[in-house]
């Protein structure tokens, strides 16, 4: 099956960094195209009153010491959370700089050397944004740069071929680095549950990968404007690294938006909708969405991590008791991400037509 008939469409928009290149445009009124009266109010919480994401050290995770420790943390915030922020991660910071630096250098490439990696027509992959259906649909205040990264086959050979070197290099390693991070992760998931491994490997072991690299420019009006709407992640597992520390990201908990602060070359973790549907719901994936500074770009690269195309989505078998029947029904991967790109972003609403009714887990 070809990769980008899984990943749908998107039409083509202009750039918002090429956008606020033209001030004296912004200078009147945003674009209408981008303004947003139905978000939520960017601070909704007293910032002295805010609960910190918590934080998870990789190292003690593989320590006869502190792993039973840090495991029960780590199970913590999977459930509570949905959201950590992983230190001691084993991705050396050299590679991190150099990934960052060369992302910046991206973005801030001349408008015509930027067009090379346009989306093209029927694909979601390179430049733009994702999830615009219709020339009537609000807008993002982002630009964006999407690849498959792995399996190495399932790889845009325009997109590729287009990359300086230097950033591809980078790319190439980084990619590596993440693959065995996130198996890493997964298995420890499927210990904090009590799954059997197989399972998580069968589904997880031969997935793909994918960087999603997002610029938020500054916005004068910065209310007006949503980064990325909220919404969950279609993917089992998303790590994220902030480029810059401008801060941007919030997540929904218990009915507030909360600020995510990153800490320096951590990397934020969190459980998308594949990982809840495979746990039954023990792990929930949460909404989050990227709000706009006045003053600063944001810069952040996502790598997500799905199961293999021609795989199958559904509870663990492992999981499923009397006590805990069956929190959502099987569909094929192909089936499931389809039916996700096909619409706009809204919240958690695509996840909740797989749930059975009456069987959520509490």
């Amino acid at each position: 099956m070809e990769t980008k008939s899984i990943l749908g469409t998107s039409l083509l928009v202009p750039s918002v960094k090429d956008l606020i290149s033209n001030k004296e445009q912004l200078t009147s009124a945003i674009p209408s195209k981008y303004v947003r009266h139905d978000q939520d109010p960017v601070s909704v919480l007293d910032k002295n009153s805010l609960p910190d994401v918590p934080v998870i050290d990789m190292a003690k995770l593989f320590s006869e010491k502190f792993m039973d420790l840090e495991l029960k943390k780590f199970d913590h915030a999977c459930k509570d959370w949905g959201f950590f922020q992983l230190v001691n991660h084993g991705v050396s910071t050299e590679l991190l700089e150099k990934v960052k630096s060369k992302t910046q250098e991206f973005f801030n490439l001349p408008k015509e050397e930027k067009q090379k990696f346009c989306q093209k027509p029927g694909e979601m992959e390179g430049f733009g944004q994702h999830f615009v259906k219709s020339e009537e649909q609000k807008l993002e205040w982002a630009d964006l740069f999407y690849v498959v990264t792995q399996p190495t086959h399932l790889r845009n050979p325009h997109l590729f071929s287009n990359i300086p070197q230097s950033f591809r290099d980078a790319i190439e390693t980084y990619s590596e680095e993440l693959k065995s991070l996130a198996h890493k992760i997964f298995d420890l998931v499927a210990k904090a549950v009590g799954m059997k491994p197989d399972e998580m490997k069968e589904l997880f072991e031969e997935g793909w990968q994918a960087m999603r690299m997002n610029c938020y420019p500054p916005c004068p009006q910065p209310d007006l404007v949503i980064g990325l709407k909220p919404h969950s992640d279609a993917t089992g597992l998303t790590i994220l690294l902030q480029v810059n520390d401008v801060v941007g990201l919030q997540i929904k908990k218990d009915g507030f938006w909360i600020p995510v602060q990153p800490i320096p070359n951590a990397f934020i973790i969190n459980i998308g909708d594949m990982l809840e549907i495979l746990t039954n719901g023990i792990y929930r994936s949460i909404e989050h969405r990227a709000t706009i500074s006045s003053a600063k770009e944001r810069l952040s690269i996502a790598t997500f991590y799905n199961p293999k195309f021609d795989g199958y989505l559904a509870p663990a078998p492992s999981l499923i008791t009397a006590k805990t029947p069956a929190a959502f029904e099987r569909i094929s991967f192909a089936d499931y991400f389809q039916g996700y790109v096909s619409r706009e972003l809204d919240g958690k609403s695509f996840i909740q037509v797989l749930r059975i009714q009456n069987n959520e887990i509490n």
